[in-house]
């Protein structure tokens, strides 16, 4: 079995590249990120205020993320309710950065992730996949690229799916996001230090898939 952990800051194309990759490798692709978007629409659907107080023990446990493939791919639940379109919401995302800051949350899902990841081949991605997550992972790959690009990708992605989006709106969360993620005190965002670095600022999906497909290929 071979573990690939990919972290990155928000809107870097992790879940993208990681999907296609495992498809070409028939690994089992692990979207983190979805978890930590179903916990925050779990919050925000049952009016709990996202701090982490009020994540109790008695909360979490009520909180049940399964993720199912199929021939259209990935899907998440939420205590048996697919909200794999949901979670991709604008409310989601910014939701799932502040839920990732609240060590309890954190606890619960990195011990589902390692389960997962004891089953198979994986590839994981999420912000502390190499440095805490899968500290032994097999390859260990920092995927990045600039605000302005990864700001201009998110928007494009969610007027693709018809959905409502303002470019500097965007750009704010996605700022927002890299303070939050680099700044908690629990597992925060940065490069493991045997990890590669990929800036993608410059590159096509095509050309980061390729490139990752090939170290991979190189590391077995």
């Amino acid at each position: 079995m071979i573990s690939v952990a990919i972290d990155g800051p928000a809107g870097a194309g992790k879940s993208s590249i990681a999907k296609e990759v495992s498809k070409k490798l028939g690994f089992v692709y692990i979207d983190t990120g979805a978890m930590y978007r179903a916990v925050a629409v779990y919050a925000i659907e049952n009016g709990i205020d996202i701090c982490g107080e009020n994540f109790t023990d008695q909360v979490l446990d009520k909180i049940d993320i399964s993720i199912e493939y199929d021939e259209d791919g990935q899907k998440v639940f939420l205590c048996g309710k697919d909200v794999t379109k949901r979670i991709r919401e604008a409310d989601a995302s910014v939701g799932a950065s502040n839920v990732a800051v609240i060590p309890a949350v954190r606890l619960k899902l990195v011990a589902l992730q390692r389960e997962l990841a004891k089953k198979t081949s994986v590839i994981m991605d999420g912000r502390d996949i190499g440095t805490y997550v899968l500290p032994d992972a097999d390859i260990k790959i920092f995927l990045t690229a600039s605000v302005e690009e990864r700001a201009r990708r998110r928007y494009r992605e969610m007027i693709d799916k018809g959905m409502e989006a303002d470019f500097e709106k965007v750009k704010q969360d996605i700022m927002y996001r890299d303070k939050n993620d680099s700044e908690r005190e629990f597992a925060p965002l940065r490069q493991a230090e045997d990890a590669v670095l990929v800036d993608t600022s410059d590159m096509t999906i095509d050309q980061v898939i390729d490139k990752i497909y090939s170290m991979i290929l190189e590391a077995k």
